[in-house]
């Protein structure tokens, strides 16, 4: 199984350092957020809290996946990257294309796009991006996306994004995984229907093992049932090497060490931001993968 180290809500000037001690503990990668800005009104709901409310604000900071992950890439070596989750149709998609090819480049391929539909309405409507069409065009950005990585000439003609024969370089060597963020029943058919993987907002072990069958149904029903599937599913509450085990047996693929906000409380120190991803890794990963 593989772990991953969440470092939304960190202190932007220790990801370098926490990057390396992620790789020095064992983690096969590191996963970032993503939020344009945090409006002074806020009408949006947040759709993981009972209430509506994030668990964060104006004075969070939401450092640019891209940049911040080109950084981390350049001080490791086998460390991998992913966003949890980059909200994809609040952008343009050859944008993204250019600046997530650049990455997969430069850091040898240790490139994931982790990416979902957005919940805030109101980074898209700073954007004039119409949010009421985000999970359309999210479809479409797939296959733009997808169709520039592979390099040389290309021309698309869809219902939100049209051009003529454009190339753009460098394209990756490899193809970039897309993994589909959410638990609604859209998510999990577009995940099924179009990616690479899903990731999870935080589940409990229980639910699992139905979501797991659920998103398996799926990519049979999509014909896609002999194609790799990463899951990345984040669990709630404590859990251990055996459940993790078990779970790996249902086809969990991979799970989080949760940010250090969760685990260390509000702000904390680089040495004990070490320290706790080297107790997950001695009591966790080692016994998990040593079953």
């Amino acid at each position: 199984m593989r772990f991953w180290q969440a470092v939304s809500l960190t202190e932007p000037d220790q990801l370098l350092e926490i990057a390396r001690g992620a790789e020095e503990a064992g983690f096969h990668g590191v996963l970032l957020s993503d939020h344009l800005f945090f409006p002074e009104k806020l009408a949006s709901k947040y759709p993981y809290t009972a209430d509506g409310v994030p668990g964060f604000d104006a004075h969070t900071p939401w450092p640019e996946p891209w940049t911040t992950i080109a950084a981390m890439a350049a001080v490791t070596r086998r460390l991998h990257f992913a966003t949890m989750v980059y909200i994809l149709p609040l952008r343009n998609p050859l944008e993204v294309a250019k600046a997530t090819g650049t990455v997969a480049v430069l850091s040898g391929n240790r490139l994931a796009l982790g990416a979902g539909a957005g919940w805030m309405k109101e980074e898209f409507d700073a954007l004039g991006v119409d949010f009421r069409t985000r999970g359309k065009r999210f479809d479409e950005m797939i296959e733009v996306l997808r169709t520039l990585w592979r390099g040389g000439m290309a021309d698309h003609h869809g219902a939100f994004f049209d051009f003529d024969r454009i190339q753009m370089s460098p394209a990756p060597t490899r193809p970039i995984p897309i993994y589909i963020g959410g638990t609604s029943g859209a998510a999990l058919r577009r995940a099924a229907r179009l990616g690479d993987g899903w990731i999870g907002p935080g589940n409990d072990p229980a639910e699992v093992p139905g979501i797991l069958e659920r998103l398996s149904t799926l990519r049979r029903e999509a014909g896609r049932a002999s194609q790799p599937f990463e899951t990345i599913v984040p669990l709630a509450g404590a859990f251990d090497p055996d459940t993790l085990r078990r779970l790996e047996g249902q086809g969990m693929t991979a799970t989080i060490h949760y940010p250090f906000a969760y685990v260390l409380g509000p702000s904390s120190t680089l040495d004990e931001k070490r320290a706790a991803m080297r107790r997950f890794a001695e009591e966790v990963i080692a016994p998990t993968n040593a079953g």
